[in-house]
């Protein structure tokens, strides 16, 4: 045994050899190299979730695998005042709103009535999400009994990341409206806050006297994915130990869905039969469905949640980005842009396309997007399939005999699309698809895609139709979350089951 033992040794002593012998000839720039970055394991403690569907996450969670739907038809109510008389013009005429009487109750539950006076709806969505999310990860650190040394340590170490995708076009139409008619001194002292994208990290983070990393990404669509993988970095590089992460949004008006009528990207062939007008993947799509709502995850670096004796959800195990640099709404035809975020996720994650088991679709229910991202997510698996077979044949061979391939290794992995119940939450759709990929892992079941009844192109044989499928039991598994939004920027959060 001595000889293996001593052959290791040298190679050491060698390999160490080399690195001095570098690091002496390397000429010395400023202070030297930075030191390594720490790559901790994140996961997943808390839940918060405000959607058409529900508020919190039990009622959305169990009407979701039901089947329902969160849509309905658009009424004058739902529409500030000056805009009521709109109704009847608007294209589309149907959202996803908030149940009302529940919100209602969440905020006077949270103690949280104070706080409609100077808050902007997406800042009042996020604060109960978050509220609900840190009840849910038992983490308390600006509460009365988390006062001292030790809460103040906590405070410090938990930071916030929500963002926010369209701010209030309501709020300004209606204080340009009064500036335009000479009475400004009308407009609100609490204008300015109530627009501002990050005001619902700050709001999140003032309540609870949060002192760690806080900041709002802003990115179309896909804000909701860059706002927990983000959070994932900053706890992954030890900057925090909690994140409070996620994305609100609630610009359900006449003028939105006048802007987005106007780019016909909105559905208009169901004003009458709203539950059957978001239809992801379906040959009858014909665009999507506005929504509005918040979700909120509590991240955790792994070690401090299980000190901590709290419950996991999952592990945050891969997060990806990319740009389309193609168009500023439409995704490119090759589907690189998601393609490659994707790809990114899994990279260095210590997981293969083979281990994912779910895929929460971007698929907003328009005609080209979600033929795109079929075509993406079918390309992860042809090049696992190619690079497999690689050493068995030439690279062209290989390419070729995996397209035949391919469709079998992605009939393991369930693709759903949930906006076909809560329509398109916009810049909080990634936050809230994202718990929907942890409570498919938690609990092992794909969300049905409602309204799929013949795919358009039936590319992939695991997409999930109106009914709720069961995902492997008794191994492993990961779960993937898309989010794409205009500008060509795209997310992709990769998740795995804890334990």
């Amino acid at each position: 045994m001595a000889g293996p033992r001593l052959h290791v040794l040298e190679a050491a002593l060698g390999t160490t050899l080399r690195n001095l012998c570098t690091a002496a000839s390397a000429p010395a720039y400023g202070f030297g190299p930075m030191p390594p970055l720490p790559t901790r394991r994140v996961v997943v403690t808390g839940l918060g979730l405000v959607t058409p569907l529900g508020v919190g996450v039990r009622e959305t969670w169990r009407r979701l695998l039901a089947g329902e739907s969160g849509l309905r038809q658009l009424r004058e109510e739902d529409l500030p005042e000056a805009q009521r008389s709109a109704l009847a013009s608007l294209p589309c005429r149907v959202a996803g709103i908030v149940p009302s009487d529940q919100l209602d109750d969440a905020c006077r539950r949270y103690g949280l009535a104070e706080d409609v006076r100077r808050s902007s709806r997406f800042m009042m969505l996020a604060l109960v999400a978050a509220e609900e999310a840190l009840v849910d990860a038992r983490w308390y650190p600006g509460a009365a009994a988390a006062k001292g040394p030790v809460g103040d340590a906590a405070r410090r170490a938990t930071g916030v990341v929500v963002g926010n995708g369209m701010s209030c076009t309501t709020e300004v139409a209606e204080a340009g409206a009064l500036v335009a008619a000479g009475r400004g001194r009308r407009v609100s002292p609490f204008f300015v806050p109530r627009i501002l994208p990050n005001m619902a990290a700050g709001a999140i983070s003032i309540r609870h006297g949060l002192q760690g990393p806080n900041l709002a990404p802003s990115t179309a669509c896909a804000t909701g994915g860059h706002a927990v993988g983000d959070a994932f970095r900053l706890i992954q590089r030890g900057e925090a130990e909690v994140m409070v992460a996620g994305a609100a949004e609630a610009c359900v008006d006449a003028i939105s869905l006048t802007g987005f009528s106007r780019l016909k990207a909105l559905s208009t062939a169901f004003n009458t039969a709203p539950t059957q007008a978001s239809r992801p993947f379906d040959a009858a799509r014909d665009g999507f469905v506005m929504g509005e709502g918040a979700g909120v995850l509590v991240l955790e670096e792994m070690e401090h949640a299980i000190a901590r004796g709290v419950d996991i959800y999952a592990e945050v195990r891969g997060y990806g980005l990319s740009g389309d640099g193609h168009h500023i709404t439409h995704p490119h035809p090759d589907g690189m842009g998601a393609a490659l975020c994707m790809q990114r996720a899994l990279a260095g994650s210590g997981l293969a396309p083979r281990d994912v088991a779910y895929i929460n679709a971007h698929a907003t229910s328009t005609p080209t997007g979600d033929a795109i991202e079929q075509a993406a997510i079918l390309s992860l698996f042809t090049e696992q399939t190619a690079q497999g077979q690689a050493s068995h044949a030439s690279t062209d061979a290989a390419v070729a005999a995996a397209g035949s391939h391919a469709g079998a290794a992605a009939a393991g992995v369930a693709v759903s699309s949930t906006k076909g119940a809560t329509g398109h939450l916009l810049g909080a759709a990634g936050a809230v698809e994202a718990a929907f990929a942890v409570l498919a892992l938690r609990h092992r079941r794909a969300p049905p895609t409602l309204n799929l009844h013949r795919p358009d192109p039936p590319l992939l044989p695991g997409l999930v139709g109106p009914a709720a499928v069961d995902l492997p039991p008794g191994r492993p598994i990961a779960a993937m979350s898309n989010s794409f939004g205009f500008g060509g920027t795209n997310s992709s959060l990769l998740f795995a089951t804890a334990g």
